[in-house]
């Protein structure tokens, strides 16, 4: 499940980045987004922990493989596909949309390796953002950034604030060694095998049961055991992805079982 990284190591979505400035940037403006096409093919969204029960709804919450695992919205069981978009990158339902998607084409970088200061920067192949004669929104007024750059700013400083908390929430789960290498296995009607699906983390359960009074209470109270079972019943959507993904034509061939 392991999603394909993005062009020279950039973040997923992300084609480029270029540093939002008023000296080259002064005329341009922001639209609307009219569809979604940058994130077709992407089946799996980085989520930060305030999103985990509003995102449960929609979306199985899983975490990444390696020691540096990171909360994901599962939006396909298998790469390069996401059964909420359609072939015009328009969403076929309404779904919660995480905030790594509304960031885009926005985001905070550190620019030079030896200072820790975040400059706001863009993707300059996004379409929702250029010089624009008769739409958008403007992001400067002559050398000073209007009311909407500020809002995108702010939505990044939160967005880097929400991802920091989501960093320590996980590095929690691997303290009481509460995450486990992941299988879900999907017997599809008419076929001999079941899809097999491995290469991301869960919760253990059976760990969680098996917590201390102590530290269960401290997990409690810190507000990590809500987030944890969001995770856990939203596990029971994958059976619902797999469905959408039978019905829209999208289940690679099996010769055993898959893998993604």
């Amino acid at each position: 499940m392991a999603t394909q990284p993005a062009p020279q190591g950039l973040p997923i979505f992300y084609q480029d980045l270029v540093p939002l400035n008023s000296n080259e940037h002064g005329s341009f403006k922001s639209r609307p987004m009219d569809s979604a096409k940058f994130m077709q093919g992407q089946h799996a969204i980085p989520l930060t922990v305030e999103e985990f029960v509003s995102a449960s709804r929609n979306f199985p919450i899983i975490f990444s493989a390696g020691d540096n695992p990171v909360p994901l919205a599962l939006m396909g069981m298998n790469e390069g596909v996401n059964v909420f978009l359609d072939e015009e990158g328009k969403f076929s339902s309404p779904v919660y949309l995480p905030a790594y998607i509304r960031r885009y084409p926005f985001m905070l970088a550190r620019l030079r390796p030896d200072s820790d200061e975040l400059t706001l920067c863009f993707d300059p192949t996004s379409e929702v953002i250029g010089d624009f004669k008769d739409e958008g929104t403007a992001l400067f007024d002559g050398n000073e950034a209007t009311d909407t750059t500020r809002e995108i700013l702010k939505f990044c400083e939160d967005f880097e604030q929400a991802g920091a908390r989501t960093a320590a929430f996980v590095e929690e789960l691997q303290k009481y060694g509460l995450l486990m290498e992941g299988e879900v296995a999907i017997q599809q009607e008419g076929k001999e095998a079941p899809y097999v699906y491995r290469g991301f983390q869960m919760v253990n359960e059976e760990k969680l049961r098996d917590m201390r009074g102590d530290e269960l209470r401290k997990i409690n109270q810190n507000g990590m055991l809500p987030l944890i079972h969001a995770h856990l019943f939203s596990l029971q959507l994958v059976r619902d992805i797999f469905a959408l993904q039978v019905q829209q034509g999208k289940v690679p061939v099996a010769d055993g079982a898959a893998t993604a």
